[in-house]
């Protein structure tokens, strides 16, 4: 078939193709993404996750996101959280003082720590791997931490290379990476939002992780200037990544998690200061699970979008619903302040369906 004849399709031969679990160009996932009814998209992704999981599961995590600093020496102009080198209200968080909030973690039934933090020009790398070192031997949690762009920091502030960072890093008892500083792996919105790692740097980070049969997550943040086009250029580069992670024989992505961007406190809220409507965020929640058919866990957002329009996720693709959030203080001070117990996120699973398991954050199940 001719790239003239694919372009002329018919809309209901693209979702046909897309049932059959075939791929489309980038113009015809355009087209499916413009065209194509709510309805329409959350059939197929539905469809997707029963045949990846087909014993109706969906899964949570109750863990602890401990932001061990807000010193960064990158100033994306979507964060609310960083504060400059030498900025007053900068921080670093004593040993003792993540002890303690672990211990918390541990008291409600916690599994283990997401653990990300500003780019700091001046902490040693002594203070990550020891961190690690006594996390792992106090408590024997799992340790989900340091971001790609973290790992791209480090490289320029220690002069390593990617997998001597992450080698160190595992070393000292690092179990899995999460997805941050995705947003859109595109340079062109990345450099007017002032990102510093650019979208080749997080990816190779990633790709370093993977070839040492590090667990990770991706992620993609939506709703802050990007088009349409740039998202879609954000999920075929994850989906290439994770093909060629397949072949090598490492997990590589375990899950991919979208969001939505949070304006309040940022300096681009004054130019977007509205957040995405539900319904666009669950049509791309719906995209994402049938692109990304090669990464085997979708999570819904509840976080940004509230557990009303979360739980409907649960129809839209998604078979995790992510974490009780015991603490969170990034996307937070950007205006997320939805809050969820266990309890919560256990009874909206069953209210919509669903066996609710709790996990880790590598996706291992726990029951």
């Amino acid at each position: 078939m001719t790239p003239t004849s694919q372009t002329a399709q018919p809309l209901r031969g693209l979702l046909g193709r897309l049932a059959d679990g075939e791929r489309l160009s980038h113009d015809e996932w355009k087209r499916v993404i413009g065209e194509a009814t709510t309805e329409d998209l959350r059939r197929l992704a539905d469809e997707r996750r029963r045949v990846l999981h087909p014993d109706g599961v969906v899964t949570y995590v109750v863990d602890r996101n401990i932001n061990y600093t807000n010193v960064c020496f990158s100033v994306c102009n979507f964060c609310a959280f960083y504060r400059k080198p030498g900025h007053e209200e900068g921080y670093v968080l004593e040993y003792a003082e993540i002890f303690q909030k672990v211990e918390e973690m541990l008291a409600v039934g916690g599994s283990g720590v997401l653990m990300q933090g500003g780019l700091h020009p001046d902490l040693p790398l002594s203070y990550y791997t020891g961190l690690l070192r006594e996390l792992k031997q106090r408590y024997g949690i799992h340790l989900h931490c340091f971001s790609p762009t973290e790992i791209y920091g480090m490289t320029k502030t220690f002069g390593m290379g990617y997998e001597e960072v992450l080698r160190e890093l595992l070393a000292a008892g690092l179990d899995s990476i999460p997805g941050g500083g995705g947003e859109i792996l595109v340079d062109e919105i990345r450099r007017r939002r002032r990102t510093e790692c650019n979208s080749q740097e997080w990816l190779d980070a990633m790709e370093a992780a993977h070839r040492l049969g590090i667990k990770t997550t991706a992620t993609m943040m939506i709703g802050y200037g990007e088009t349409i086009d740039h998202r879609l250029e954000h999920l075929r580069k994850l989906r290439e990544l994770q093909a060629r992670t397949l072949a090598s024989g490492h997990p590589g992505f375990v899950s991919f998690i979208p969001w939505t961007f949070q304006p309040d406190n940022t300096p681009i809220g004054r130019i977007i200061p509205t957040r995405m409507p539900a319904e666009e965020y669950l049509r791309w929640l719906a995209l994402c699970r049938i692109y990304l058919d090669n990464i085997p866990n979708m999570q819904v957002s509840w976080l940004t979008v509230g557990l009303a329009d979360g739980r409907r996720g649960l129809h839209f693709g998604a078979n995790d619903i992510g974490s009780t959030m015991i603490e969170e203080n990034v996307i937070s001070k950007a205006g997320a302040n939805h809050k969820a117990t266990e309890e919560m996120l256990v009874g909206v699973i069953l209210d919509e369906g669903f066996t609710p398991v709790r996990r880790k954050a590598d996706y291992m199940r726990l029951a």
